[in-house]
Parts: structure tokens; C-alpha cells; sequence
């Protein structure tokens, strides 16, 4: 007579596929979302909120952007990747990011 075994489980779920961030291109477990112009900004000029364009980011990129650029900023000179992508502070952060291991805990300062 064989040993009963039990079936294998089906938890904790399987990981899910790693998104990239759209900003270091890094595959990350978790991605955020970021209005590309922000909501405030969106608001004043008269757009609902739901047909702002976003992008899904990284924390630690995120955190950079809202860290280095105001709204204003942000909704006037840097609302799109590209723009983003063209500035000198955005692509040195961007180029030491893209050498972190993920799972590297960063601290946006």
C-alpha cells in the first residue's frame, strides 16, 4: 500500500511576471502609477483626472521625479518620458538605478 500525500498546494499564489518601469526600464515586482501631468495641474486646466496620460514607474523613480521636479514642472516642461528622459538629473539617476539589483532597498533623498 502507497503513502497518501497530500496535493500541492496552490498557496501563496505563484509570482507574477515582473512589469518594466517605464521610466529605468527595470522589470520590477511592483509598478506605480504617475501622471505625467499631475492631477492638480489636470484639474486646473480642466481635464477629469481620468483622461490624464500616466505611466507606470517604479518607486524609486517616482519618488525621484516628485522629489526633483514641482507640479508645475512637471505639467509645463516634463510631461512626457521623453522630456523626462532628456534631463541631466533624470538620466544620471536613471543610468546609477538601472546598475541596483532589484531587490535593493532605495532611499530617494
Amino acid at each position: 500500500m502507497a503513502a497518501r500525500r497530500a496535493p500541492p498546494s496552490s498557496w501563496p499564489p505563484p509570482p507574477g511576471e515582473p512589469e518594466v518601469c517605464g521610466l529605468c526600464e527595470r522589470a520590477v515586482p511592483v509598478l506605480t502609477e504617475h501622471h505625467l501631468i499631475p492631477r492638480s495641474q489636470g484639474r486646473r486646466r480642466g481635464t477629469p483626472v481620468t483622461e490624464l496620460p500616466t505611466v507606470m514607474l517604479c518607486s524609486p523613480c517616482h519618488k525621484f521625479l516628485h522629489r526633483t521636479f514641482t507640479n508645475a514642472e512637471l505639467a509645463g516642461e516634463y510631461h512626457s518620458l521623453d522630456a523626462l528622459g532628456a534631463h541631466p538629473e533624470v538620466k544620471k539617476f536613471v543610468t546609477w538605478l538601472q546598475k541596483q539589483p532589484v531587490t535593493k532597498g532605495i532611499r530617494v533623498r
